[in-house]
C-alpha cells in the first residue's frame, strides 16, 4: 500500500525517490558488468551513476527541508529558528556540489582513458558489455520521460537537473552501445587488432562529450550563490515598482532582486514626500498587498519585502 507514495510522479519527492532507486540498480548493475567485461569505461558509467544517486539523495533532503519550511510543517522549532530565512540557499549549493563532482569524475575517466590508450588498450569481452549498453540506454530513456512528464507540472530545478543526468547517462551508454557493436564487429577481420582500443577510446570519447554539460549549471548555481540578479526578474519588479510610484505620486523607487534555487528575493523600497499626506497603517498595507498581487509568482517560495520611506538613506 505504502509503494505509490515512495515512488511515483505526484510530487518531487516521490520522483527523485523513484529516481534514486532506479540509479542505484543501474550503477550496482553497472559496476557488477564492468568488472566481468573487463570494461573500464563500464565501470566509470556505474559510477558517475552512483554518484549521481547520492546527489539525488541529498537533493531529496533538502527538497524536504524547502518544502516544510515554506508550508510551515515538519519542522523542528530550534531549526526555525536557527534558519529564519529558509533553506532555499542550499539549494543552488546542492546543484553546484553535483555537477562539480560530475566534471571532476568525468575529467578522472578522461585521463585514465587516455592512459589506456598510451599504453596499448586492454581485452574486453564484448557479449556481457554488449547487454549491459542495450539495457542501461533503455531504462534511461525511460526514466527521462517519466521525469519530464512529471516536471511539466512540477517545475522542479532538482528535476530539471536529474532530467539532464538521465539524459547524458543514455548518451553516455549509447555511445557505449554504438563501440562495442563496432569492435564486435571488426572481429575476425583485418582490423581485429584494434578491438583492445575499443574500450579507452570510448571512454574518451564520452567523457569530452558531457564534461561542457553540466558546466552550465555550475555557472547558474554561482550566479544563485552570489545572488546576482537575474535580468527578466529585475526588468519585471521594476516594471511593477515604476508603475506605482506613478500611480500614487511616490518620489522614486529602489528594487534589489535575486534568484536563490527556487525562490525569488525581492526587496522595495519607495521613497514618498515629506509632505505627502498621511496614510492609516491598513492604507499602506493595502498597498503592499497590490504591489505583491501585480509582482506574481509562488508566494510559498517567495521572500517579499516592501518598505515606504521618506528618508532616502533607508532606500539606499
Amino acid at each position: 500500500m505504502k509503494w505509490p507514495r515512495l515512488f511515483g510522479t505526484s510530487d518531487e519527492s516521490s520522483v527523485l525517490r523513484l529516481s534514486i532507486a532506479t540509479t542505484l540498480l543501474i550503477a550496482i548493475f553497472g559496476v557488477v558488468f564492468g568488472l566481468v567485461s573487463g570494461s573500464f569505461s563500464i565501470v566509470f558509467d556505474g559510477v558517475y551513476s552512483l554518484i549521481d544517486a547520492s546527489m539525488s539523495a541529498l537533493a531529496l533532503a533538502v527538497v524536504r527541508l524547502i518544502t516544510s519550511y515554506a508550508v510551515n510543517v515538519d519542522l523542528p522549532r530550534k531549526w526555525r529558528e536557527r534558519f529564519t530565512m529558509g533553506f532555499w540557499h542550499l539549494e543552488p549549493m546542492v546543484l553546484g556540489l553535483n555537477s562539480t563532482l560530475l566534471v571532476g569524475v568525468a575529467v578522472y575517466a578522461l585521463i585514465n582513458g587516455i592512459t589506456n590508450l598510451l599504453s596499448g588498450g586492454h581485452e574486453l569481452h564484448f557479449g556481457p558489455a554488449f547487454g549491459y549498453a542495450a539495457l542501461t540506454v533503455s531504462a534511461c530513456l525511460a526514466m527521462a520521460v517519466v521525469e519530464s512528464r512529471a516536471n511539466r507540472r512540477i517545475r522542479s530545478d532538482f528535476l530539471r537537473l536529474d532530467i539532464k543526468s538521465w539524459i547524458m547517462s543514455a548518451g553516455i551508454t549509447a555511445a557505449l552501445l554504438i563501440a562495442f557493436s563496432a569492435g564486435y564487429a571488426i572481429q575476425g577481420t583485418a582490423w581485429e587488432h584494434l578491438t583492445p582500443y575499443v574500450d579507452p577510446a570510448a571512454l574518451v570519447v564520452v567523457c569530452v562529450v558531457i564534461i561542457p554539460i553540466p558546466l552550465a549549471e555550475i555557472r547558474q548555481a554561482l550566479l544563485d550563490v552570489l545572488l546576482v540578479a537575474p535580468p527578466d526578474l529585475k526588468r519585471h519588479v521594476d516594471a511593477i515598482a515604476a508603475r506605482f510610484v506613478e500611480r500614487y505620486g511616490f518620489e522614486y523607487y529602489r528594487a534589489y532582486v535575486a534568484k536563490v534555487g527556487r525562490s525569488r528575493e525581492i526587496e522595495l523600497y519607495f521613497v514618498v514626500s515629506p509632505d505627502m499626506p498621511p496614510k492609516r497603517i491598513a492604507e499602506w498595507d493595502a498597498i503592499r498587498d497590490e504591489i505583491g498581487r501585480a509582482i506574481g509568482g509562488d508566494e510559498s517560495h517567495r521572500w517579499l519585502t516592501i518598505m515606504f520611506t521618506s528618508d532616502p538613506q533607508w532606500a539606499e
